[in-house]
């Protein structure tokens, strides 16, 4: 019995790296089309037969939410149209914030959103960094949780940095940061914070000694870069020779990119998980295409996946 064929479809708003990923796959992206109503409802359609394909759709559900919901019709429609599987490729994974309830009577909205994959048809779910690894276990299908290790490590070792130091920017990071702190035998500094509201941090202190040394944050997302660029000038008027910012999903809403600019970070440096524009000098894209083009590979051929795995 064949192979099942491989077609590479994306929404309209992630097809910016779903064409890296299919060059660098070496195959075109399928032929979807995207049809909007006045009063704002659309609709999607694939052009060509999915039927018996190993379909993989690249759809990152950054707001607004047109763009989950785009990405589930599109499951729903291959599902419907004879796929033999559906794969979804989000390279930044909406709402994956919302992973427990921190206050009463609010929603889980990471659980919910599995829940509406789950529903939709998906057969498996590939996705970069998410906020939090227990997301995983919301699905009960298949999960590639991939990480900007593969791209961030050597790029951190092209720098020849020396007197190194990892940092935490919260206690939830120091997981992150304790494991590139260990694979890179560097030693480790927390920030920590308190919040009285969301995107707005009330108080930070940096836990560790980081005079004369060359600091490296370690974060999964940069939203409104408050924490950061505070945390960033705090440990240059502790002695810090520089800062970097390392983070995986470059949000980058409100006020950000001004208070990237006038921080003393020296560098942040983040993936094309979301559709970017680096109007900052400080600030160095690089791109997960080559991740996801391999496992997309692998997970076509049956491979094992761990090899893609540094940290």
């Amino acid at each position: 019995m064949s192979q099942p064929p491989i077609k590479i479809f994306s929404g309209t708003k992630s097809r910016y790296i779903a064409e890296k990923i299919a060059e660098k796959y070496g195959t075109d992206l399928g032929n979807a089309t995207y049809l909007e109503f006045s009063d704002g409802e659309f609709q999607t359609s694939f052009e060509e037969t999915v039927r018996g394909a190993h379909v993989f759709i690249v759809q990152s559900t950054f707001p607004p939410s047109d763009n989950l919901m785009e990405l589930l019709l599109m499951i729903d429609a291959a599902k419907r149209a004879s796929a033999y599987k559906v794969v979804a490729v989000m390279p930044y994974f909406g709402f994956a914030r919302q992973d427990r309830k921190d206050k009463p009577r609010v929603s889980i909205g990471a659980k919910l959103v599995a829940n509406l994959l789950t529903a939709a048809g998906v057969d498996r779910v590939m996705t970069l960094d998410l906020h939090a690894d227990q997301i995983q276990g919301f699905f009960d299908v298949p999960v590639d949780h991939l990480y900007a290790s593969s791209i961030f490590v050597p790029y951190i070792k092209d720098l020849n940095l020396d007197n190194l130091v990892i940092a935490a920017p919260d206690m939830g990071g120091t997981k992150r940061a304790n494991t590139y702190s260990k694979f890179l035998h560097t030693p480790m500094v927390i920030c920590h914070k308190s919040r009285k509201k969301a995107n707005v941090v009330d108080e930070l202190t940096v836990i560790g000694d980081v005079k004369g040394k060359n600091v490296i944050i370690l974060d999964d997302m940069i939203d409104t870069a408050g924490t950061v660029t505070k945390a960033a000038d705090m440990m240059m008027e502790q002695g810090a020779l520089s800062v970097r910012a390392f983070a995986t999903h470059a949000v980058l809403s409100g006020p950000a990119y001004e208070r990237i600019n006038d921080s003393k970070i020296t560098e942040v440096v983040v993936t094309d998980s979301l559709p970017i524009k680096p109007i900052s000098d400080k600030i160095k894209v690089l791109s997960v295409a080559d991740v996801f083009a391999d496992v997309i590979n692998k997970v076509y051929n049956y491979q094992s996946i761990s090899s893609n795995f540094i940290v």
